[in-house]
């Protein structure tokens, strides 16, 4: 059966899902962060199949996250590594990573404790935040026809 496809919707998510919406793409963007480039290191970092590796990097190659470099000095030798859009999906994976730590903990292990490399304090939970920086909620955002838009009662929340 054909995988459904959303280039055309109007859902910036259902987009954004085509390029990087299967478990093992965004296990190849995360292992990418960690520093990950060649295919066997892929392979043996995810113990992913060798078919689905190389058809998730030429999606990811195609889809611009990824690029492929040779970096062979004597012959072809390719690394893959994060392009600036793949860079931008930095926040993603940790809204990921603080969304399945706190509502699927892994029973063996505590969270990873991620933090920011300069103080290395730990780094907040992440959240959408209005213009002046106060927390919201999904009940606190709507979906406005135009940019001028103000709120009302018969608006669509996001």
């Amino acid at each position: 059966m054909a995988r459904k496809r959303f280039d055309d919707s109007s859902c910036s998510v259902a987009r954004a899902l085509n390029e990087v919406g299967d478990w093992w793409s965004l296990l190849i963007v995360l292992q990418a962060m960690y520093g990950t480039r060649r295919f066997v290191d892929f392979q043996q970092e995810l113990g992913i199949a060798r078919n689905i590796l190389v058809d998730r990097l030429c999606r990811l190659v195609d889809n611009e996250v990824l690029r492929k470099v040779d970096v062979g000095e004597h012959g072809p030798r390719f690394e893959y590594r994060l392009t600036d859009k793949g860079r931008d999906l930095f926040p993603v994976v940790i809204a990921l990573r603080q969304w399945g730590d706190r509502y699927n903990p892994s029973p063996d292990q505590p969270p990873l404790d991620l933090r920011d490399r300069p103080s290395g304090r730990p780094i907040r939970q992440l959240e959408v935040q209005d213009a002046e920086g106060k927390p919201l909620t999904v009940r606190d955002v709507f979906v406005a026809e135009d940019n001028n838009e103000a709120p009302s009662n018969g608006k669509k929340q996001a």
